[in-house]
């Protein structure tokens, strides 16, 4: 028996929409990825109703929905994982949340580095032997994250040019590695929990002192 799983991510500036079918395998069946870290907004539901359309589904064909939880900013986080539990409360599918990191770091083998853009001169990281995470996912200073025993490191390309380490693949999380990274698909899905591992810049009145 095969499912159609709908795939969601804007955890980074790969704003990624994906029809993964899972049998004895994992396939996509259609994909949209935009690469703009300013519009997860705009190009999110496009993004899905294209990648449905290219699997040759409707939405009513579709069985679950991943979507990744971060880390990444609070703006483009919180659009991927709204839109994620919008479409299941629509049509009653298990929703489950994934870390955006293990998507990446379950691709790949050995000891490896996974980082992707924090801002503020920062990166979220999380450390992996053969696809499974060891330590993290944190928040840190390039200079600051403690490279263990990894010999390479994946992530976004300008982010892994920091570290003097082999540089490899993927630079995003990926529709399939989304998926793989979900352990049990028979158990009730855990309440989807951004993973923002600080608090958004901007501050309600009562923070800034306006309201006592």
């Amino acid at each position: 028996m095969t499912h159609n799983v709908l795939v969601i991510d804007t955890a980074t500036p790969a704003v990624t929409a994906a029809v993964v079918v899972r049998g004895d395998g994992l396939a996509v069946a259609g994909e949209r990825i935009t690469l703009d870290a300013r519009a997860h907004a705009e190009t999110l539901t496009p993004n899905v109703v294209a990648a449905v359309a290219d699997a040759g589904l409707t939405m009513a064909d579709l069985d679950a929905v991943v979507v990744g939880c971060g880390p990444g900013p609070f703006t483009g986080l919180r659009v991927g994982m709204a839109t994620a539990a919008a479409y299941g409360h629509a049509l009653k599918l298990p929703v489950y949340g994934v870390c955006s990191l293990d998507a990446i770091g379950i691709e790949t083998s050995g000891d490896v580095l996974v980082v992707t853009d924090a801002r503020r001169r920062e990166v979220y990281w999380a450390r992996y032997r053969d696809g499974v995470r060891i330590e993290g996912p944190d928040v840190a200073a390039a200079v600051d994250v403690p490279i263990g025993d990894a010999e390479t490191v994946a992530g976004s390309p300008e982010h892994t040019a920091m570290f003097a380490l082999n540089r490899i693949g993927p630079a995003y999380p990926t529709a399939t590695g989304l998926v793989a990274a979900i352990v049990d698909w028979d158990a009730e899905p855990e309440p989807l929990v951004p993973l923002y591992l600080r608090r958004p810049d901007a501050k309600t009145l009562a923070e800034r002192g306006v309201l006592r």
